[in-house]
């Protein structure tokens, strides 16, 4: 049975897209942490579009979690025609003031997780021909971002990676895509410690969802959701790294004082 798997599907970007396929009357599988949430989501979108939604309540993070997901679709007989990488966290602050142990665990889900379900999955792909990743990065992997430092790092990989199989794997009808979404209205800035921004700075879930739909019909290797932020990454192209970096830290390190 085909279906299309999303990761960090309980909540935000990922809960946004499983709501948007099913709508789309296609089957979904949603992967997150928590069973009660992903439970009552799929409840929900089986009785609302009449599609089979299924879950797996798996931590990405843990190093066995991959296989596990993999080979639970194969024993439940899932084609998975398109793949959302979205699971991922970020964390604030002087990197020497970090919890060792949540960076690395950071690493290992923003990167490690997604390289591994990647991997899997776009085998299949690449024998049926058919078949769609979308890696969720951010605009903050166009840059070195200072008291982000870690997460920004990880976006830039998955950026990075994603536009590398987009070109691989072209000559097999199989697209991936890198969306980078800026600031979101999510619980990432709850799981990340952080303040959230103006409302003017944010964007929906739903108008990234959107965006990333319609550019992977197009068939970007990425895309950048919102004028703004696509206007800001053009900007710091023409600015030297070191520049970038300078003013990303005053900006964040005002954040992180909570000067006016």
């Amino acid at each position: 049975m085909k279906t299309n798997l999303i990761t960090g599907a309980s909540s935000g970007i990922g809960e946004v897209f499983a709501r948007k396929i099913a709508a789309q009357n296609e089957n979904v599988l949603l992967v997150a942490r928590s069973e009660d949430k992903l439970k009552r989501l799929c409840e929900e979108l089986s009785e609302r579009h009449n599609v089979d939604a299924q879950y797996i309540a798996a931590d990405l993070s843990e190093r066995n979690a991959g296989a596990r997901v993999f080979d639970e679709t194969v024993r439940r007989k899932l084609d998975v025609e398109m793949l959302v990488n979205n699971a991922g966290f970020g964390s604030m602050g002087d990197f020497l003031e970090q919890d060792l142990e949540r960076e690395l665990n950071m690493i290992d889900l923003n990167v490690r997780a997604l390289v591994d379900l990647t991997y899997r999955f776009l085998a299949p792909m690449r024998e049926r021909k058919s078949g769609a990743i979308i890696n969720v990065a951010s605009t903050a992997g166009f840059q070195p971002v200072p008291f982000m430092a870690t997460y920004a790092a990880t976006k830039a990989f998955v950026l990075n990676f994603s536009i590398a199989l987009w070109e691989e794997n072209r000559q097999h009808n199989v697209h991936v895509m890198a969306l980078c979404p800026g600031v979101t209205d999510t619980n990432f800035f709850e799981a990340a410690q952080i303040d959230r921004p103006p409302s003017r700075a944010v964007q929906t879930p739903e108008a990234v969802v959107e965006t990333a739909l319609s550019a992977l019909k197009r068939g970007r290797s990425h895309v950048v959701s919102g004028w703004p932020n696509f206007l800001m990454v053009e900007a710091e192209r023409l600015v030297p790294r070191s520049i970038v970096a300078r003013a990303a830290g005053a900006m964040m390190r005002k954040n992180k004082n909570g000067d006016k």
